[in-house]
């Protein structure tokens, strides 16, 4: 048999398939003199994993026993910080149950101290009244009024209250509250007069301004306006102005 016929019975070994597979056979040249010889593609070879020799039971135990170890361990510490975040958590709701209680206690309560310093001079008040009521002597009446007076403004100044003077001071928006203005040759224009009511402070912040009557100036020809209110003046610094009206010695 020839080459061609070998071709035209078997197919062209060159010539692919038609879906694109190795054809099943394959003549060679030689096989042309010899006779036909058949070759048969091989598979693709497959690797398997060798599998890995068994461990010793012992040492498997081992392992066993110190995961477990572990376990225990974690689960411990576990238990230790629930425990530590209960009781944080209850000391939390303690303070602010007591943070509460003490707030109401000193709504309730803060004002102890101030009334222990003010009874007794309820006290002396009235032993005044019943001085007054039986007929006494009025310049005693007098004296004792004028002691219970003092006696006030020294538990006032021991919680930091102090009147402070005005008169004769530049007006102060700060300090003041001009009720009225006057015409007057004896004080320089925006200068207060007279008091009406005192001002105090409480350490250094206003507590009550002091509602004073203040100068217009003699220049000025107009009549008084109790409504008007003189313009403000380029004050002081704060601090040196509440230093300047709180009192020297006994308070006035």
């Amino acid at each position: 048999m020839s080459t061609e016929d070998n071709k035209r019975a078997f197919g062209d070994p060159s010539q692919s398939s038609v879906d694109g597979e190795s054809p099943a056979v394959a003549v060679t040249p030689e096989a042309a003199a010899e006779g036909v010889e058949i070759v048969i593609p091989e598979a693709p070879a497959v690797a398997v994993e060798t599998p890995s020799p068994e461990e010793d039971p012992a040492a498997l135990k081992a392992r066993a026993a110190a995961a477990e170890e572990q376990v225990k361990e974690l689960s411990e510490k576990l238990k230790e910080y629930h425990e530590r975040l209960l009781r944080t958590a209850a000391d939390l709701d303690n303070f602010r149950k007591r943070t509460v209680k003490e707030k109401e206690e000193i709504r309730r309560y803060g004002i102890e101290k101030l009334l222990k310093d003010f009874l007794p001079i309820q006290d002396n008040l009235e032993r005044a009244l019943d001085h007054a009521q039986s007929g006494g002597d009025l310049d005693s009446l007098r004296q004792g009024v004028g002691m219970t007076r003092k006696l006030f403004e020294d538990s006032l100044a021991q919680h930091g209250v102090r009147s402070f003077s005005s008169v004769g001071r530049p007006f102060d928006p700060r300090l003041h509250e001009a009720l009225q203005q006057v015409d007057s040759a004896d004080f320089e224009p925006n200068h207060v007069v007279s008091e009406v009511v005192k001002g105090y402070l409480l350490h250094d912040r206003l507590v009550r301004p002091a509602l004073v009557v203040v100068s217009r100036g003699a220049e000025d020809g107009a009549a008084p306006n109790p409504s008007s209110q003189p313009a403000p003046l380029q004050a002081e610094p704060a601090s040196e102005t509440v230093r300047q009206a709180q009192p020297k010695g006994e308070p006035s």
